[in-house]
């Protein structure tokens, strides 16, 4: 898998570019506790990377979801939308958010692989 991290503390796999997949990392979730809802982007909308792209709530707080790249949402996960748990239970994996269309691939340059990742969640 290609997974990159933002300091926003989302993923993105680009194993497949065409539509790269993004969610909120085990930190993020760890830290907002039970996730109850999730306000995902609309299909066919288009963000620039760091834009605000949807909102995750939980039983103590709301966050952002910002976009880690720029591009075009693809595809939103229903599922997720149904039961939001999901971002607590696999979070990398079945708790995706959605699915971008990559408008600028040089963006990918400015994330953080999972080593590097770590480190920078541990001190924040």
């Amino acid at each position: 898998m290609s997974i990159q991290y933002s300091k926003d503390h989302e993923w993105i796999n680009t194993a497949e570019p065409a539509a790269a997949v993004v969610g909120i990392t085990v930190h993020a979730q760890d830290a907002l506790g039970d996730v109850v809802f999730v306000d995902l982007p609309a299909v066919g909308a288009s963000f620039k990377q760091g834009e605000i792209a949807g909102v995750v709530e939980s039983v103590k707080a709301a966050a952002d979801v910002y976009m880690p790249v720029s591009g075009e949402i693809v595809e939103v996960n229903e599922q997720l939308r149904a039961d939001p748990s999901l971002a607590n239970t696999d979070p990398l994996g079945a708790g995706w958010f959605f699915k971008v269309k990559l408008s600028d691939e040089k963006e990918l340059t400015g994330l953080l692989d999972e080593a590097a990742y770590n480190e920078f969640a541990a001190s924040a």
